[in-house]
C-alpha cells in the first residue's frame, strides 16, 4: 500500500553557553554568537541584528544583572524552516527587570545609558522577560528573516 512518508521534524541548530558576568563576558557572547550562526548559515540578515541584540543583552546581565560568583547563561535556537532564531540571556538577577521605554530624564539632561533596550526592540520582532526560579530571570528575543514576520512562523517562546 502507499503510504504517504511522514516528515521528519526540520532541524532546530541549539547552542548554550555560561559566561562571567563581565564585560569580557559580554564580548565573548556577541563573538561566539556570531561564530555560530554564521556555522548554521543563519541569513546574513538575522545575523547582523542577532550580533547588536546579543551585545546588548549581554551588556546588562554583565552590568545590571551580575551577582557576584554567579554565570550568565547565552542561548540561541535557529530553526531554518521557519527561518526564526530566539536569542535568550539568563542572568541571576531576577529582583531588577529591563523598563522599556525608559524613564524620560530630567528636561535638558544629557542620558549617557538607556537605549540599548530601544535599539533590542527595534531589531527584533518581539521580546520579553521571564523569571528564570529561584532567583533570576531570562531576556528572550526573535529575529526572523523577514523581520516582524507573523508570528504564527515563529516558534512560541513559551513553549519549551
Amino acid at each position: 500500500m502507499n503510504q504517504p512518508v511522514r516528515q521528519l521534524a526540520p532541524h532546530v541548530s541549539t547552542f548554550t553557553q555560561l559566561l562571567s558576568s563581565t564585560r569580557r563576558g559580554a564580548r565573548l557572547a556577541r563573538l561566539l554568537a556570531v561564530t555560530e550562526l554564521r556555522s548554521w548559515r543563519v541569513p546574513q540578515n538575522i545575523t547582523e541584528r542577532a550580533e547588536i541584540v546579543v551585545a546588548e543583552l549581554a551588556a546588562n546581565a554583565a552590568l545590571h544583572g551580575r551577582v557576584p560568583g554567579r554565570s550568565f547563561r547565552l542561548s540561541l535556537a535557529f530553526d531554518p524552516s521557519a527561518g526564526c532564531l530566539q536569542v535568550e540571556v539568563t542572568d541571576a538577577r531576577g529582583d531588577r527587570y529591563p523598563r522599556f521605554p525608559p524613564t524620560a530624564a530630567e528636561p535638558g539632561a544629557l542620558r549617557t545609558g538607556g537605549h540599548g533596550l530601544s535599539l533590542v526592540d527595534a531589531l527584533t520582532d518581539h521580546w520579553d522577560t521571564v523569571p528564570y526560579p529561584p532567583s533570576g530571570k531570562t531576556v528572550r528575543a526573535v529575529l526572523s528573516c523577514g523581520r516582524m514576520a507573523e508570528r504564527s512562523k515563529c516558534p512560541d517562546p513559551d513553549v519549551d
